[in-house]
């Protein structure tokens, strides 16, 4: 990809004798959130800190604007953003004061008073970061991720820990740094939150990409959509099962609540809703039910954690 702001090109790491990274290759556009996931030891950690310029690779190379990010000057690590899941910020360090001084570092920086009220900042401003909640601690480091106006930004676990209201907040000035241009990377564990922000998505599992592409690409290519029927008592489903396609499996999920794996048309569901009505069935709800983005991800990643 000519335009990409980060391109890695087979890069792989070890540490003795394991194996963090084996060979993984990715661009990062402009425009565009990419959301990397992937269970705990799969390398997208290590993955991520090579592109950010803390390690370097045992092979491969990485290009951030065209050069190597470890031997970037001061104006280019000024085009970075990035927010690490732990430190990041001196533990005595007081927000409002970090987040202005950050912001004074910078030619052209965003509104720090800004930032600050709009991750309702102003009241533990004054308090010392280790003294801080969990959800605090992350705004702090959003803030001064995001403060300089990086053309790239490297978010890890950025709504860890937060309440539903300061997660859409910064779910908002995610969605901003895309509009504005920015390329953002996003680290996270939480399937809805990556299925909701980014226009690509790449799952890593033993040091490679599994797969990649928009969360609607992932979503469709995993097995078909299922039906999921209410009866409210328990029933024999045996003749259901001669109604519907071949392959078409049926399982009792709770009692009177049955999950119908099939090739969902509308052919499917009107023998469905036949079959009940024939043999005097309750019909409480029927509905189709699509995979989502976590179902893709366990499928990939099999019992990781």
């Amino acid at each position: 990809m000519s335009d990409a702001v980060v391109l890695a090109e087979s890069i792989g790491k070890r540490y003795g004798r394991t194996v963090a990274v084996q060979d993984i290759s990715l661009a990062i556009p402009p425009g565009q959130i990419t959301a990397v996931l992937g269970p705990n030891g799969a390398g997208k950690t290590t993955s991520l800190e090579i592109c950010e310029g803390f390690r370097r690779p045992d092979t491969g190379r990485v290009r951030v604007f065209g050069a190597d990010p470890l031997r970037f000057d001061a104006v280019q690590r000024a085009r970075v953003g990035i927010m690490l899941q732990s430190g990041g910020v001196w533990s005595s360090a007081r927000p409002l004061e970090t987040i202005r001084h950050i912001a004074s570092l910078y030619q052209n920086p965003r509104s720090s008073d800004e930032l600050i009220e709009r991750l309702s900042l102003q009241r533990p401003g004054r308090t010392p970061f280790r003294r801080l909640s969990g959800g605090e601690q992350q705004r702090v480091k959003l803030a001064c991720a995001l403060v300089g106006r990086p053309e790239l930004v490297f978010l890890d676990e950025p709504t860890a820990g937060l309440d539903p209201h300061a997660r859409r907040a910064v779910w908002e000035l995610i969605e901003e740094e895309r509009q504005r241009g920015a390329a953002v990377v996003l680290s996270t564990h939480l399937m809805d939150e990556a299925e909701r922000l980014a226009d690509r998505i790449l799952i890593v599992h033993q040091g490679l990409i599994a797969v990649e592409g928009t969360p609607q690409q992932l979503t469709a290519r995993s097995a078909a959509d299922h039906i999921v029927l209410a009866t409210g008592v328990r029933v024999d489903t045996s003749d259901l099962l001669a109604a519907l396609p071949r392959g078409t499996v049926i399982s009792e999920q709770n009692p009177g609540r049955y999950s119908i794996e099939t090739v969902v048309s509308p052919g499917v569901l009107g023998a469905v809703s036949a079959w009940c009505a024939d043999n005097g069935i309750p019909q409480h709800a029927i509905a189709i039910q699509r995979h989502t983005l976590e179902d893709v991800f366990l499928a990939l990643t099999g019992d990781a954690t």
